[in-house]
């Protein structure tokens, strides 16, 4: 399988995101890496899906109010009924030295379920977005 990852989204932090150390709030982050892996999910195979599990989330650097963050997801295992999807989340600095740091990484577990919130299975062919598949 490949080891290729896409942007999923690309966000610059505003003041709004920070918390009262003045650092981008960390919840802020997990809401955009939810989204972006909910994107990657639906991209492979169309279904409506909800978030199981985030696991293990350790956030290894801050990040800065005008921080280019950015979301990169691939397809780490599919289920029966579920999808994960690996984020990797980066963060451009826009100040001197301009360095790009891994902020965190994740793995977030989707289960497919129809209207009632019932689960199903994750059938039928992909959308043909193979450039998500990483280790099944």
């Amino acid at each position: 399988m490949s080891d290729e990852r896409h942007l999923s989204i690309r966000i610059v932090m505003l003041p709004r995101d920070t918390n009262g150390r003045g650092t981008i709030f960390g919840g802020v982050i997990l809401s955009h890496l939810d989204l972006a892996a909910g994107e990657a999910a639906f991209d492979y195979k169309a279904h409506r899906y909800v978030t199981a599990a985030m696991k293990e989330v350790e956030f290894i650097a801050p990040v800065y109010v005008g921080d280019i963050v950015s979301f990169y997801t691939k397809i780490d295992r599919v289920g029966r009924t579920s999808i994960t999807v690996h984020v990797i989340v980066e963060a451009k600095r826009v100040h001197e030295p301009y360095d790009t740091v891994k902020v965190t990484e994740a793995d977030v577990v989707f289960v497919a379920v129809d209207g009632e919130g019932r689960p199903i299975p994750v059938a039928g062919e992909p959308l043909g977005l193979t450039r998500y598949i990483g280790r099944a």
